[in-house]
């Protein structure tokens, strides 16, 4: 038995105990040091999870490098990886994106009027002057690493739970205690508020779900399946042996989906999701944006169609309308916003409604695409966000009206934010078309109507990303940016990754698609779907030839 997994999930995390447990000290020179610790720790993890990528194999089982460790005997849980292609392309993504998120958060950690950990404001006339701010930013950012991770690779139902909810804690700190200081005079108390807001709706997710795992625990030891282990509860479900009353397996589906579609973001359950993403850091909103999110996403492929096929297919209309209603309202709200990041926000909104929608076409194309997407949203709005994020720390605000004419005087930082742009409103060579087209195409073949309605959403995402470029980099150059600086050396290197991955996913998307398509058509397979049958047959005639 490989402890491979294991190891990649352990290295961020004793990462984290590591760089939190460095010497403290208010000199530059300590603080690099643990920058430069934190740095090591995710580049060993995105090593290690390049061998895992590279071991997979894809004509294999769809658990790959599997292990089983006893965890709590007498109610069958277990510590239990494995990999499939749609985990070991978001483990990946989230091995990529860590590493470049520390590059772009370099000066972040600074001290300030806040506690670095609670954000709560210093006594009036004081500052705060923590000397342990960098090892808190940087352990955080790997402990997120770590427990995302877990849930990209857990095989037992209990042990996602609980990593599926631990990860609100650091990032609760991480929003709470490290916010974006451009907002104002009002920062300290709206980041307050984004933090608890971000960690009740998630906590109430949460314990919805622990309802649904206790439920399925009982209804399964009900039966001689006394245990949380996926692959036994899904083989079991799928060779009939494991039969689930209809309307415990609906409530039980409403329980996981619940918590899925808060973490994703589905509207209506998405409001967290501005407030949170305006009131972080610029690598922060990544990470919840680009990596965390993506557990709800990534787990409704893998427990709700898995554990409860039925239940799926019955509630699926009603998902895709709420898929829809998100595709166009979060593109309308991100039309209108003044705030860049709440801009990037309700854009993320429309981009998750489009994931969900392939998700639950229950198309081969549809799935393939929503995975897709998953990976490409991942890198074009870690790239927007993070350049946006350069911009806002040059001029200290938030406010698309404060920028105007930046092309002229940083021409390289308004490039790249143009090709972030441009990845966001899927233009076509560039990563996130691919994934759009594919999810389009399979929503079409099973629901006309709804894949007319979601093409809507490329229109106005064109408008809001246009609009936004226009707006704080072309025209006169305003006073306040006449001295902005262009793009430096290291967030060049944050960039330059994210633009390469981008331009080559657009055209050869082929090593994702490898990956993915066998574990799609074994989801599909669990949920009793298969493509629907083309409305014109091509005739093939009998030398075997097609015309």
């Amino acid at each position: 038995m490989s402890a491979l997994l294991t190891a990649t999930c352990a290295v961020p995390a004793a990462g984290a105990v590591l760089t939190a447990a460095l010497p403290a000290g208010s000199s530059e020179s300590r603080r690099r040091a643990t920058k430069a610790v934190a740095l090591t720790v995710s580049a060993a993890t995105l090593a290690l999870a390049g061998l895992v990528a590279a071991q997979f194999k894809t004509g294999g089982p769809r658990y790959q490098l599997t292990e089983q460790h006893a965890w709590i005997r007498s109610f069958g849980i277990s510590f239990s990886l494995g990999v499939d292609g749609i985990g070991a392309v978001l483990l990946l993504l989230t091995a990529v994106l860590v590493p470049l998120v520390m590059l772009a958060s370099w000066h972040d950690p600074t001290p300030g009027t806040g506690d670095s950990v609670t954000g709560a404001p210093a006594p009036e006339g004081q500052t705060f002057e923590s000397k342990r701010r960098t090892q808190a930013f940087f352990a955080l950012i790997l402990a997120v690493e770590a427990m995302v991770i877990v849930s990209f690779l857990a095989t037992d139902v209990f042990l996602f739970y609980v990593f599926f909810e631990a990860m609100l804690i650091p990032l609760y700190f991480l929003i709470g205690g490290f916010g974006d200081r451009a907002g104002g005079p009002e920062s300290d108390r709206q980041r307050s508020y984004a933090a608890v807001k971000f960690l009740l709706y998630n906590l109430l997710g949460g314990l919805v779900m622990l309802a649904a795992v206790i439920g399925l625990y009982v209804v399964a030891q009900g039966q001689g399946f006394g245990t949380f282990d996926l692959q036994t509860l899904t083989g079991a479900i799928a060779d009939g042996k494991l039969v689930i009353n209809t309307n415990a397996e609906r409530a039980l589906f409403l329980g996981f989906f619940f918590a899925f579609a808060v973490k994703a973001p589905l509207w209506p359950l998405h409001t967290w999701l501005p407030n949170a993403m305006g009131e972080a850091t610029a690598g922060t909103a990544v990470l919840i944006t680009a990596v965390v999110d993506k557990v709800g996403t990534f787990a409704m492929l893998r427990f709700c169609l898995g554990l409860f096929p039925d239940a799926s297919r019955f509630f699926a209309p009603a998902i895709l309308v709420l898929s829809v209603i998100g595709i166009v309202y979060g593109a309308l709200l991100a039309v209108g916003q003044k705030d860049i990041k709440r801009l990037v926000a309700y854009a993320s909104i429309s981009h998750f409604g489009f994931i969900i929608l392939g998700i639950f076409a229950m198309t081969s194309q549809g799935q393939s695409g929503a995975t897709l997407y998953m990976v490409n949203h991942g890198i074009s709005t870690a790239l927007l966000m993070l350049v946006a994020g350069f911009l806002i720390s040059r001029r200290g605000s938030r406010l698309i009206a404060d920028f105007g004419g930046v092309q002229k005087v940083a021409p390289v930082l308004a490039g790249t934010f143009l090709v972030g742009g441009l990845a966001t409103l899927s233009l076509p060579g560039l990563a996130p078309f691919v994934s759009e087209f594919l999810v389009l195409v399979g929503t079409f073949t099973r629901y006309p109507a709804l894949g007319i309605v979601a093409t809507l959403g490329i229109v106005l995402a064109a408008l809001y990303v246009l609009v936004l470029y226009q707006r704080t980099m072309t025209g006169p150059v305003k006073p306040q940016v006449a001295g902005m600086a262009d793009l430096k050396a290291r967030e060049l290197l944050v960039a330059v990754p994210l633009i390469a991955l981008t331009l080559v996913f657009g055209v050869y998307p082929k090593p994702l698609t490898d990956l993915v398509n066998p574990a799609v058509a074994d989801t599909l397979s669990q949920v009793h779907k298969t493509d629907p049958a083309p409305a014109h047959p091509v005739a093939v005639p009998a030398g075997g030839e097609t015309k």
